[in-house]
């Protein structure tokens, strides 16, 4: 037989920590249950796709400027250029594929700030090309919410529509969907895909804890309607963690930076500027399972990031959320965890150190919590993979299916 020719398609390989997790959580997948596919990416950063997951890789937009702000009129030439050669490229590589893959990401949604023809057309494309050749266009444990933008909102759910498969990282996600007009009737809900991925042994927290936190800090500007109060929010932001963390070394606590995209160094910056104190460190993730190595070895975790979010409660050690979008509520509460969220936007650091004190104060029963909540994510993304399998590869679940039988 043929081997079915896979693509994986993203921000893949562009910084995000999160987005590369996800890759690996279906390459993992790919490999163990379809290990004859031919896998291969379009993608953001395709030198970084093919050194660190060892796939051969295709930039994703012709028009290399294509996520900075276009000011000169060669650059607005080179991006509207780019959109038409774009659409000939994604075609052209959908074309050749049996099975597109969309890992995880939130591409569905519009939660930080996003331009229609950036992103939202890309997918679009990919999937209007599966449509229109035939090629299975899966979105696998992806995040959507509601969107304002008209344009915006018409490209993912036009995408939506257009996908072979979807499911989803949370309900929310599905109902999002839903309310924008996509019959989600068919769609699953499973945990997020980095639930997949191998967990670090956990160290021995400190009893009662006293030991280092590590503090998960993001290039926060809100969401894509709040563009007209994004250096307000990202101040009030910034000052609010800065002051957190000051808090926490005077009570002679070490903290670990982490971050979740390159874009958050920043960040990381201004606060060991602002505090000034050898207790306060940066760790230099490449990978969420350096983020689970660093976050396994803490007693507690605050984090803005979704995937910081994800990773500290995958190693099960109590976590609090600075949430700066309904998805992190989402995840908290699945994880048995909705009491310890507090808004991104609106950081207090006396009402923060309450909540931080509090989640300490019950760290050894959230843990057990934890253990049990990621027993379940598990057998849920044992499910997810396996209906992948029969939507998107059915000669092979026939296969397996008849070895199975006595």
């Amino acid at each position: 037989m043929t081997p079915v020719r896979v693509g994986v398609f993203g921000l893949l390989g562009s910084g995000n920590l999160g987005n590369d997790g996800s890759l690996e959580a279906v390459l993992d997948y790919l490999r163990a249950e379809h290990p004859e596919a031919v896998v291969d990416a379009l993608c953001g950063g395709p030198e970084v796709v093919t050194a660190r997951f060892g796939i051969p890789a295709t930039r994703l937009h012709w028009y290399r400027g294509e996520y900075r702000t276009a000011s000169r009129a060669g650059s607005i030439a080179g991006k509207g250029l780019g959109k038409l050669v774009d659409a000939v490229r994604t075609a052209a590589w959908v074309r050749r594929r049996d099975v597109v893959i969309v890992p995880g990401m939130g591409v569905l949604e519009a939660t930080l700030p996003l331009r229609p023809w950036g992103f939202p057309y890309a997918l679009f494309l990919l999937c209007a090309s599966g449509r229109l050749f035939g090629t299975r266009v899966a979105l696998v444990g992806v995040g959507a919410a509601p969107i304002g933008k008209r344009p915006t909102r018409a490209l993912v759910r036009w995408s939506a529509r257009l996908a072979a498969y979807r499911s989803y990282r949370d309900g929310l996600s599905r109902d999002a969907m839903r309310e924008m007009g996509v019959d989600t009737s068919r769609d699953e809900v499973c945990p997020d895909l980095a639930f997949a991925l191998p967990t670090p042994q956990t160290g021995t927290p400190s009893d009662p804890p006293g030991g280092t936190v590590c503090v998960g800090v993001m290039d926060f500007h809100g969401s894509d309607d709040d563009r007209a109060r994004a250096e307000e929010i990202h101040r009030h932001y910034l000052d609010g963690t800065t002051r957190f963390v000051r808090t926490l070394v005077e009570d002679g606590r070490p903290v670990r930076l982490l971050t979740g995209d390159a874009c958050d160094a920043p960040v990381v910056a201004s606060i060991l500027d602002a505090v000034d104190s050898p207790l306060v460190t940066a760790a230099e993730a490449a990978s969420l399972a350096d983020l689970m190595q660093e976050m396994a070895a803490a007693d507690t975790v605050v984090a803005t990031r979704y995937h910081n979010l994800v990773c500290a409660l995958k190693v099960g050690v109590p976590t609090l959320a600075l949430s700066y979008a309904a998805k992190s509520d989402a995840l908290m509460a699945q994880m048995g965890l909705a009491a310890y969220c507090h808004p991104a936007r609106a950081v207090d650091a006396d009402r923060l150190l309450e909540q931080f004190r509090a989640l300490e104060q019950h760290s050894a029963e959230l843990r057990r919590t934890l253990a049990e909540r990621n027993l379940v994510a598990v057998r849920q993304l044992q499910h997810q993979f396996t209906a992948l399998t029969s939507a998107l590869f059915p000669a092979a679940d026939h296969a397996h299916a008849l070895q199975e039988s006595p």
